[in-house]
């Protein structure tokens, strides 16, 4: 029999929830990527991202502002314009992302694969 695991097994104190890359976080490293050449404006973001909602956007910005990945800018201009840039620390992140689409190209086969396994052997639910 295997020891059991050691209630003790994770500090409480342990910063991992604070991490701005969450597993299933997908929109902190692709607003990451969307900013790695330089400053860029909300309506430009939307752009490639264009399965975010303005809603999901501006969460996602202010996460990463409050966390010190970009800095927000306001112009006083007519009409006002607001550009969002990645700090050393942001820039920082793309080791990690670099990891991950690693992980992505060797693995993402089989996790499709498990995904399309595990649906087809769901039973079908009807009614409510």
């Amino acid at each position: 029999m295997d020891e059991p695991l050691d209630p003790e097994l994770f500090d409480p104190l342990c910063p991992s929830a604070a991490l701005p890359i969450r597993i299933g976080d997908k929109w902190t490293a692709m607003v990451a990527i969307c900013l790695e050449n330089g400053p860029r404006r909300f309506g430009e973001l939307r752009v490639p991202l264009r399965g975010i909602t303005p809603k999901v956007l501006t969460e996602t910005l202010r996460a990463m502002e409050r966390d010190g990945l970009v800095t927000r800018t306001s112009y006083a201009e007519n009409p006002p314009r607001v550009e969002y840039a990645l700090t050393p620390l942001g820039h920082s992140l793309f080791s990690l992302i670099a990891a991950a689409r690693t992980w992505s190209r060797e693995h993402l086969p089989a996790l499709l694969a498990a995904r399309a396994a595990s649906h087809a052997a769901r039973p079908v639910r009807r009614g409510g």
